[in-house]
């Protein structure tokens, strides 16, 4: 398989974690560059379902080498958590899972920060964080004050981490939180350094010599690409790039050794959190998308915001991303609606638009140009090729990838990894 990058291409939750496990088993190492786990990826095979928050999907199967790259913030504490799940299900991490001594940590501060901020904001000023600290260790990377996961190998990581402790509390102060116990803290984390100790590696070099011996990479991100700090609807976004840009800086992969860029999208779209949202729908049909869709956040449980699909989202992660291949997810989640309905375009202050503003308050006042197919009432979920698409089911994934651009190379029709066709990947 070709070097590959694969993408979110709407505001996450696209079912990235299947089309990873599918892709999976052409790769040789799976890479995750960015993000953290406050996103997590759900796969379901052979009749198992699990939920990988930092572990690359990859680790479900035999003989993969799995990389948290230098991109991921990584909460130590989760982690360890993940991968005693996955060896209670019969999976061994050890000498399979490798994270980038520049990694930065996710740490427990970290987290009481980001809900005593979120909790300080006004009503119509919240960002919809999930309160796992995600965007203040990115806020600490950038700052140049984060802790990065080769420091757990140094003597100097206690008193690293509770000077970071005292630091915290002086903020939360501000915010008039409870203050966190820094000795508490700095016990945790020994012991959580002893435990990872066996992972951390410069990852690097060994993304590097894996590609020069010619195996397969394949890189996968967390969110979508309108959650992107520069390219998604801003303020409401993550704090790092789930774009395909992100991949390389996230992994220390030189660019030119990317082959191809593989986007997920839904045959609908959701959101979850605040924002903008132009084709959301209020009504019977967003509640059906959601209870047919199970739209809920595998990590959080927060319920997803559901409408139409949206096609200026689909041409702009097209267009940002440089997406070669769609895999289109959950169409059989439409099998029930009579009539769809597809956003081509918006209205923005009486003026037809084919391109997504880059300003969230004219965002908030698009209105979606719809037209609309006929559905097919038809199951699709037990469906084996494309052939056997009922024809108006069809013409419907047909006229979603010419609206979107690219090609359609994987269509999911259900959530196990047996429910997939592919048609030109």
């Amino acid at each position: 398989m070709p070097n590959t990058v694969l993408i979110g291409s709407q505001w996450g939750d696209e079912g990235k974690g299947k089309i990873i496990d599918v892709l999976t088993a052409q790769a040789d190492m799976i890479v995750r560059y960015q993000g953290g786990s406050n996103a997590g990826h759900t796969v379901i095979a052979e009749g198992k379902k699990r939920v990988l928050r930092l572990v690359p999907s990859g680790i479900l199967h035999e003989g993969k080498i799995c990389v948290i790259g230098n991109g991921v913030v990584m909460n130590p504490l989760d982690l360890i958590e993940e991968i005693e799940m996955l060896r209670s299900t019969g999976i061994e991490c050890l000498n399979r899972l490798y994270i980038s001594t520049r990694t930065q940590m996710v740490m427990l501060y970290h987290r009481a920060l980001d809900r005593a901020d979120e909790a300080a904001r006004p009503e119509g000023k919240k960002i919809g964080t999930t309160g796992r600290g995600i965007g203040p260790a990115y806020a600490a990377k950038v700052s140049r004050t984060g802790l990065r996961c080769g420091d757990m190998l140094t003597p100097e990581f206690p008193d690293l981490v509770r000077e970071q402790v005292e630091e915290t509390n002086a903020k939360l102060a501000q915010l008039n939180a409870e203050p966190l116990n820094a000795d508490e803290m700095v016990k945790t984390y020994i012991d959580a350094a002893e435990r990872l100790r066996p992972y951390i590696v410069d990852t690097i070099p060994m993304i590097h010599e894996a590609d020069r011996a010619g195996k397969s990479l394949l890189l996968e991100g967390a969110q979508g690409t309108m959650l992107d700090i520069d390219f998604g609807t801003y303020p409401f976004v993550t704090s790092s790039n789930p774009t395909s840009g992100g991949a390389c800086i996230g992994s220390g992969l030189s660019p030119r050794r990317i082959d191809r860029v593989v986007g997920v999208i839904k045959a609908y779209t959701t959101r979850v959190g605040e924002g903008p949202f132009p084709t959301e729908d209020f009504g019977d049909i967003g509640r059906e998308l959601a209870e047919r869709g199970h739209e809920f956040g595998a990590v959080t449980g927060r319920p997803r915001r559901c409408g139409w699909f949206d096609a200026v989202v689909a041409r702009y992660a097209q267009m940002v991303n440089g997406v070669d291949f769609w895999a289109l997810t959950k169409l059989d989640v439409m099998d029930t609606i009579a009539e769809i309905k597809i956003c081509v375009a918006y209205e923005l202050d009486g003026k037809r638009i084919e391109t997504m503003p880059a300003s969230v308050a004219e965002l908030a006042r698009c209105k979606p140009i719809y037209e609309t197919m006929p559905g097919w009432l038809e199951e699709t979920s037990n469906l084996t090729s494309m052939d056997q698409l009922p024809p108006k089911a069809k013409a419907y994934v047909e006229r979603l990838i010419e609206l979107s651009g690219g090609r359609l190379g994987i269509l999911s029709i259900g959530p196990a990894r047996e429910s997939t066709v592919r048609v030109g990947i």
